[in-house]
C-alpha cells in the first residue's frame, strides 16, 4: 500500500492489478475503489511521490504522472527502468521512497538457498527516472517491507529466512542499515549466527550484520512501517509494525498477526517483540494473512489481507487499545474493513 498526497490508499497486488481507494467523505470506509491497471507482472509494489505513482513489476517499474487526476481514466505508464531480473521465485517487490529522493528496490534470491551475484538478494537504489542503479545492501534473502526511522533516517527491512531447515530453523529477521554496503549473510549465515548446511563453510558469521530483532520463524515477515501518527498512545510512537503473512510450511501454523517492536530510547536497538493484532490464526487454520500496514495522515493503521481481500483500519479511542481482529473471526466496531475486492 501507498498514500497519495490526497489521501488516496494506493494497493497493489499478485493478481497484477492496481487500485485506488477513495474515502471522500472521511468516514473510513472506500467510497470507491478504482481499478488502474490490470494484467501486470505481479505487481505488488506501489510508491507515490510527486502526483506520480510508482508500480513495480517482477522485471520493471513503472510510473503513472498525475495519478490522482486523473483516476476515473489513468494516464499510459512510464517505464522507468525494465532491466530487472524475471525471476518469479522472490521476485515480487514491495518499493518505496527514501528521505534521500531515491527510488528503493529489492531483488530477491531466486530459490530458497542459492549464491547468485548482484543485483540478487539485494536492495537496490535508483533515482526517481531509473537511472544510476546501485546495490544498497547485500545478502537479503527477501525482503517486502521496509521503511526509515523517522527521526535517525536509517533503513530498518524485513527479511524471509531460508526454508526446509526444519520448525524453528532460521527465524526471519528484522534489520538496521547503518550505512551502504552492508551484508546481512544470505545464503551464508542465517539470524546472524546460523551457519548454512550448504554455503556456510565458506564465509564465517561474523563476517556479516547481524539482525537488529529475530521475528519468528517462518512467520514471513513482510509488511512494516514505523508508527509516525499521534492517534496511538505515546508509547507507539517511532515503534515498528510488522505484518506476518504466516508460514506455509511449518508443522505447526505461526504468524498470521501483526507485530509489534518496540526500540530503546535511541532508535538503535530493538527491545521487545510483541504481538499488537491477532486472530487471523484459528485453531491452526487461517482465515486472512496480514500483508501491510500502512500509517494514514489521522493517525491509523490499515492493515491489507491478501486471503480475504480487506483493508481493515485500526484505530484508538483513547481509553484502551483496539486489536484490528477480536478472538472470534468478528471483526470489531471500530476495525470494519474499509475496502474489499
Amino acid at each position: 500500500m501507498a498514500l497519495g498526497s490526497r489521501g488516496t490508499v494506493f494497493v497493489g497486488s499478485h493478481t497484477g492489478n492496481i487500485f485506488a481507494i477513495v474515502d471522500r467523505n472521511q468516514d473510513h470506509q472506500a467510497d470507491r475503489v478504482f481499478t488502474l491497471a490490470t494484467g501486470l507482472n505481479r505487481a505488488s509494489g506501489v510508491a507515490f511521490r510527486e502526483g506520480a505513482l510508482y508500480v513495480a513489476e517482477i522485471h520493471r517499474v513503472l510510473r503513472f504522472d498525475q495519478i490522482e487526476d486523473h483516476l476515473e481514466k489513468p494516464p499510459s505508464p512510464v517505464v522507468i527502468n525494465g532491466s530487472l531480473p524475471r525471476d518469479r521465485w522472490h521476485g515480487w517487490k514491495f518499493i518505496a521512497f527514501g528521505p534521500d529522493g531515491l527510488l528503493y528496490v529489492p531483488v530477491g534470491a531466486p530459490c530458497n538457498v542459492c549464491e547468485r551475484e548482484d543485483p540478487y538478494a539485494a536492495i537496490l537504489q535508483m533515482r526517481p527516472d531509473g537511472s544510476n542503479v546501485q546495490v544498497f545492501a547485500r545478502g537479503v534473502r527477501n525482503t517486502v517491507g521496509f521503511d526509515w526511522h523517522p527521526t535517525r533516517k536509517e533503513l530498518w527491512f524485513t527479511d524471509n529466512g531460508r526454508d526446509m531447515l526444519g520448525d524453528d530453523v532460521p527465524p526471519d529477521e528484522l534489520n538496521r542499515v547503518t550505512q551502504k554496503g552492508l551484508h546481512f549473510g544470505f545464503p551464508y549465515c542465517h539470524a546472524g549466527e546460523i551457519p548454512d548446511p550448504e554455503f556456510g563453510r565458506q564465509r564465517n558469521c561474523d563476517e556479516f550484520t547481524v539482525p537488529a530483532q529475530k521475528l519468528g520463524p517462518h512467520v514471513a515477515a513482510i509488511g512494516m512501517r514505523f508508527y509516525t501518527g499521534t492517534m496511538f498512545p505515546e508509547e507507539y510512537h517511532n515503534q515498528i509494525f510488522i505484518a506476518e503473512h504466516g508460514s506455509w510450511n511449518r508443522s505447526e501454523p505461526l504468524g498470521y498477526r501483526v507485530m509489534l517492536v518496540r526500540l530503546d530510547a535511541s532508535g538503535t536497538r530493538a527491545v521487545k517483540y510483541e504481538p499488537f493484532a491477532e486472530g487471523w490464526l484459528q485453531q491452526g487454520r487461517a482465515w486472512g494473512r496480514p500483508a501491510d500496514v500502512l500509517v494514514m495522515p489521522d493517525g491509523a493503521l490499515l492493515v491489507s489481507d491478501d486471503a480475504a481481500d480487506t483493508i481493515y483500519r485500526i484505530s484508538y479511542n483513547g481509553s484502551s487499545q483496539q486489536s484490528a481482529i477480536n478472538n472470534s473471526q468478528e471483526r470489531e466496531d471500530h476495525s470494519m474493513p474499509i475496502a474489499n475486492r
